[in-house]
């Protein structure tokens, strides 16, 4: 296959304009640009996050508030470029793979160190890559679901590695421009997983151009930027050191004051601005910048695995009883665009399977009395002594999702569908999430800027939101789902790959397996101080460029 300088996303010109356009109408997905002059250095900016960050081990980083510290801190392979979607050259100067995706050489700099003063040297890349590819049970640090059929690395050069695969793996070139795979020095490698939570943040290092300098557990999270950093994307207008002093990554739960602290000018950016609160940012001094997560879209899995899911008719009902565009046009702006299918319009591999999303209640009660669920006394539909009622898992890291679950409790309510709200913190949530008879349809998405973003929502060994895998038993309810997920990570070619991610979404809207809502952004507030302010492929933001005007 063609070197680096040629290679490119496919549809990546296609994509490039839809990413933009798809940009926050009081914003972009371009770095905010400058009014003022030139950039300067110098100054500690505050950002406000609304949740705490879980674990700094770079597959498990997925969650916003990780991803966040980790974009920072890491180094890749690939830079993604968020405009194009084009993979272009960082830590690796260039890069070929074979005919059939089952062998990959990098080409390395040689001038990259760590920030305890370590070099980037080959055999530590080999040393990630095979940790994040295989994973260590023994140290609770799991395979990297951005990494498929992986075999093991090799140093063949002073600064040359290989990788080798059991089975094709095309979207390897791609998972190594993601902060899944940011790189970490070989002491940092030998951890545990619980040695990556909380507690260790200053331990955690990594070659990027900030590193962290100090933590308050669950409260604030400080990097620094690195002096010495000399080796950013070559694409990047800016070269060298990072412009700010450093960043303060502050918790601020609560949305009325991490809008009401970057309103007032106390703060200088707020990632998760609610949609009621958007027009705030429309006074002068302040903006806000939407990006696209081109991943699988916010919506709902049935765990059709679960008896009162298991009829296709009574999922194409609850489908059919909810109105998307009425959950929309309540709670959210035009940056939430109605969902057209399982994933996001620009997102590789999307194909529109809106027309088994429509609104029909009418449909909806037909498809309850066929399927033998009648109404009760009170109002709530029967079967065999047992009522409709499910139980929705409210997603914590998901804009209005109580909200979400609350419009569609009031509208199912009307077919005679009991829904209820699963309460609890982010353990309670991540502990009911694998337990059907808890929670019967969930709500999630995931970002990702390749085509196994659909495998790694809903594969039976990544995320497996379906359910799909039994984890009581080990058991798959489902293999033909299976098999079509795996292909879209397995095909060697691009046209190969974007057939079966087509013939899964379109599978996956056949059997009625999930309800996509609305395509996810996400979306920060800003102060006109913030200056350069940009975020990578899926909307994690990139400090290195931004620096404080005034």
């Amino acid at each position: 296959m063609s070197r680096i300088t040629r290679i490119a996303v496919s549809a990546a010109a296609t994509l490039a304009a839809v990413v933009l356009l798809a940009g926050c109408a009081s914003g972009a997905a371009t770095p905010t640009v400058s009014e003022g002059g030139e950039p300067k250095s110098g100054g500690t900016l505050t950002y406000l996050e609304p949740q705490t960050w879980t674990t700094l081990y770079p597959p498990s980083a997925g969650f916003y508030p990780n991803g966040g510290i980790v974009n920072n801190v890491t180094d890749r392979l690939l830079y993604q470029n968020p405009e194009t979607l084009e993979l272009e050259p960082w830590i690796a100067t260039d890069y070929t793979v074979n005919a059939d995706a089952t062998e990959y050489t990098f080409d390395l700099r040689t001038d990259v160190t760590y920030s305890d003063g370590t070099p980037l040297t080959a055999a530590n890349v080999v040393k990630n890559i095979d940790l994040y590819g295989t994973g260590d049970s023994g140290r609770a640090l799991p395979i990297s679901e951005a990494i498929n059929n992986y075999d093991h690395g090799e140093v063949t050069g002073d600064h040359t590695v290989v990788f080798h695969f059991t089975a094709p793996s095309p979207g390897f070139a791609q998972a190594v421009s993601t902060i899944n795979s940011g790189l970490l020095s070989d002491a940092t490698l030998d951890r545990t997983g619980e040695q990556f939570g909380p507690g260790n943040a200053k331990d955690i290092i990594g070659s990027g151009p900030f590193v962290i300098s100090g933590e308050e557990i669950g409260t604030k999270t400080s990097v620094t930027a690195r002096d010495d950093y000399n080796w950013a994307p070559p694409s990047l207008k800016h070269q060298g050191a990072a412009y700010l002093a450093g960043v303060d990554y502050v918790l601020a739960a609560e949305n009325s004051v991490r809008v009401g602290t970057v309103v007032a000018g106390q703060a200088d950016i707020a990632r998760t601005i609610p949609a009621p609160d958007e027009a705030q940012f429309a006074a002068s001094g302040l903006s806000l910048h939407a990006a696209a997560t081109n991943g699988v879209n916010n919506g709902l899995s049935f765990r059709f695995r679960e008896p009162r899911l298991a009829d296709v008719k009574v999922r194409q009902a609850i489908i059919a009883g909810i109105d998307r565009q009425e959950i929309v046009d309540t709670l959210f702006t035009k940056n939430y665009p109605l969902a057209t299918g399982a994933l996001a319009t620009t997102a590789l591999g999307y194909v529109d399977t809106s027309s088994y999303y429509a609104y029909d209640p009418e449909k909806a009660a037909t498809l309850l009395d066929e399927a033998g669920w009648k109404k009760g006394a009170d109002g709530i539909r029967e079967k065999d002594g047992e009522k409709l009622s499910l139980a929705f898992n409210e997603a914590l890291p998901q804009p209005r999702s109580k909200e979400v679950v609350t419009l569609i409790q009031e509208q199912l309510g009307k077919l005679g569908i009991q829904v209820s709200l699963f309460a609890g913190d982010m353990a309670a949530q991540t502990k009911a999430s694998t337990d059907q008879s808890t929670i019967q349809v969930y709500h999630s998405m995931v970002g990702r800027a390749d085509f196994d973003v659909l495998k790694s929502q809903y594969f039976s060994k990544n995320r497996n939101t379906l359910l799909n895998l039994d984890p009581a038993d080990g058991s798959v309810g489902d293999p033909q789902l299976d098999a079509l997920l795996q292909a879209v990570a397995s095909d060697p070619t691009t046209p190969e790959r974007q057939a079966a991610s087509e013939a899964a979404q379109t599978y996956l809207a056949e059997n009625a397996y999930i309800l996509p809502i609305f395509e996810e952004p996400q979306v920060f507030g800003l102060t006109a101080k913030v200056q350069g302010f940009a975020t990578e492929s899926v909307g994690r933001p990139s400090f290195y460029s931004t620096w404080l005007a005034g």
